[in-house]
């Protein structure tokens, strides 16, 4: 299988395998190269490289940077990022701390709607991971409140929904500008999912990152229809933006299998000449 799978998660964020997991299957797969980016985090950085290190996969050290526009999250893709970059790692332990908090609230949520999940068992079920909302989702369907994590985010957990709690994140243009200013490459990750009834992410605001240094789009998402993906293909051309595809692989957390979307080398290479020196 050629390409590389430029969007994945681990158990360093939301996902339910290893960094290692990821790469070992990753070989399995033939595939050229693997990003690692987990939510709001650099940690799994030296064991992806411990454990690609010989084997001839090209890993991508990167984060998904959590970000809002006008009360929806926002997600942008950094790779190549320099983690000891003091402006960017000062504001992913902001988003780590702010996460735990948001958790908190949403918790008070769910129980002001009689489900009673408990902060403690989504702490426990995160393990050494930044909180994330599929953790709660986990939690709250150990209730029996809800029949799986899809469900829990349709009935509670989307943003807007009666237990959602917007999270104090900086915004899109924000986002790229600190991860470009960390010698790395930012893309808007699955523009197509954002907003009420998965609107999409408005191509003014893609303009305005763009203007801040944004590289590329991944409009070929698994969660985007053929449509969807046109429509941010246009956008990215319009732009001078490099088109991406990833898998979005969070292991048994989502359908999404790793390598179901991979960019091809010419394309990765493209995106490195993006970066500054």
């Amino acid at each position: 299988m050629a390409g590389f799978d430029l969007h994945t998660h681990s158990t360093a964020s939301d996902g339910t395998t290893s960094v290692e997991a990821n790469v070992a299957d990753a070989l399995a797969l033939g595939l050229e190269g693997i990003a690692i980016t987990d939510h709001d985090t650099t940690a799994p950085f030296e064991r992806a490289r411990r454990a690609a290190d010989g084997t001839g996969l090209e890993v991508v050290l990167g984060t998904e940077f959590s970000a809002e526009q006008d009360g929806w999250s926002v997600h942008v893709l950094g790779y190549w990022i320099d983690p000891g970059y003091a402006p960017l790692s000062d504001e992913l332990e902001r988003l780590v701390d702010e996460r735990a908090d948001r958790a908190r609230r949403i918790v008070g949520r769910f129980h002001e709607l009689g489900v009673e999940v408990s902060y403690e068992r989504i702490a426990e079920l995160a393990g050494d991971a930044p909180i994330g909302r599929p953790h709660i989702a986990a939690a709250v369907v150990e209730t029996g409140a809800a029949r799986d994590v899809p469900e829990v985010f349709d009935r509670y957990l989307a943003d807007g929904g009666p237990a959602y709690v917007e999270k104090h994140a900086v915004d899109p243009v924000r986002a790229v500008e600190l991860l470009v200013a960390a010698c790395g490459v930012a893309v808007l990750a699955h523009p197509g999912l954002y907003g009420a009834q998965d609107q999409g992410l408005d191509a003014e605001v893609i303009e305005r990152m763009r203007h801040a240094g944004l590289a590329g789009i991944e409009a070929d998402h698994p969660d985007h229809d053929e449509a969807t993906r046109a429509r941010y293909r246009d956008i990215a051309r319009g732009l001078g933006l490099e088109v991406t595809a990833g898998s979005d692989y969070h292991g048994e957390a989502k359908t999404n299998r790793l390598g179901s979307a991979t960019t091809s080398r010419e394309v990765v290479e493209r995106l490195r000449h993006w970066r500054r020196a």
